[in-house]
């Protein structure tokens, strides 16, 4: 919605009066508070804002967002070729060539030319609450995104980085798998290396392994990998070496990258990618893995949506489709307008 000005907000902080936008990495180790979004095919777009204030999310609106029918979404691959990317995966396994691989699909519905993801965020904030839930809005440069992400890709405080991989999903604890460990233990292991790029010998631990975080209406693995970054690693750097986040390509990555893309038929876009705020006065930021995101495509009068599996030798494929299913289930309600009164205490 090209009338509305240009807005980041994430958890309790609203950044407005935007002064410029940048693809430079080295933008972010410069001055001011920036709202960051990586598309996952490597489109960096940072804007800078002149007010940032802290603010809460504020309540839904009814009839403020106006959100596709419940029926009206479709996948970039159906159950059928989902699947068989499954099967595909495990023989690249069987062969040695990768370890673990992502296989996501795009969910789209048509997009009211009204729509403004603010609203989409306000109602995702009472629906499904998420740690690093946030709206970004640069119409004119074509990012207007809503997510409810519960991942975190890149916390700094000074030289100090985190990174929270999640990998393993059920209903409830009782449904994870020794596949869902597994999976789990193979992505943070490709995090240390990741983060070992650019932190000083030594520093990258992992404080936490495998806990189980409780989300609405769904259970997730998640570990923590700390490090210290290198007197001579900056944004340009900790990017380069951790992008696209670990727990949404596979392991090695760069063999996971090549048959993501010859399995998946869409453009990730934002999805997977990362999205977050970056405050260069204080050297701080925190950059979430654009999950449970939702992102406007104008240009064909779309909404989209992503959702995906992390695939295994132990992957059976209806199983993976049904994750992905599980993942996009409450996300897509609240979108096409169901839920708006759930309780969703119920599901903590």
């Amino acid at each position: 919605m090209s009338g509305l000005p240009p807005l980041a907000r994430f958890g309790g902080l609203v950044a407005t009066g935007l002064l410029d936008v940048t693809c430079d990495p080295s933008a972010l180790d410069s001055t001011g508070f920036w709202a960051v979004s990586a598309d996952f095919e490597g489109r960096l777009v940072c804007a800078r804002f002149r007010d940032v204030r802290k603010e809460p999310v504020p309540a839904p609106v009814p009839g403020q967002w106006q959100g596709p029918a419940a029926g009206d979404w479709t996948s970039s691959l159906d159950h059928a070729t989902y699947t068989a990317g499954v099967r595909r995966i495990r023989a690249h396994i069987a062969a040695g060539e990768v370890y673990q691989a992502n296989l996501c699909r795009i969910l789209s519905a048509p997009l009211a030319p009204d729509a403004d993801v603010d609203a989409l965020t306000a109602l995702l904030a009472r629906g499904n609450p998420a740690p690093y839930a946030g709206t970004l809005r640069l119409p004119a440069h074509g990012v207007e995104t809503a997510t409810a992400s519960p991942e975190l890709f890149l916390r700094r405080d000074g030289r100090t980085v985190e990174s929270g991989p999640i990998k393993g999903t059920g209903r409830t604890e009782a449904d994870l798998l020794d596949k869902d460990y597994a999976e789990n233990v193979m992505i943070v292991d490709l995090v240390r290396n990741d983060l070992g790029k650019v932190c000083a010998t030594g520093t990258v631990t992992v404080p936490d392994l495998c806990a189980v975080e409780k989300h609405p209406g769904l259970v997730h693995l998640v570990s923590t990998v700390h490090g210290e970054l290198r007197e001579d690693a900056g944004w340009p750097e900790l990017l380069a070496a951790a992008f696209p986040p670990g727990s949404v390509t596979g392991a090695p990555k760069t063999s996971a990258l090549h048959i993501i893309n010859a399995l998946e038929t869409a453009p990730r876009g934002p999805y997977c990618g990362a999205i977050g705020w970056v405050d260069a006065d204080h050297h701080t930021a925190e950059l979430a893995v654009g999950i449970r995101t939702f992102w406007t495509d104008r240009q064909a009068g779309m909404l989209r949506f992503g959702t995906g599996a992390g695939i295994t030798w132990g992957s059976d494929p209806d199983g993976e489709w049904r994750e992905t299913e599980l993942k996009a289930a409450r996300l897509l309600g609240l979108a096409s307008g169901a839920d708006l009164n759930a309780n969703t205490h119920d599901d903590h």
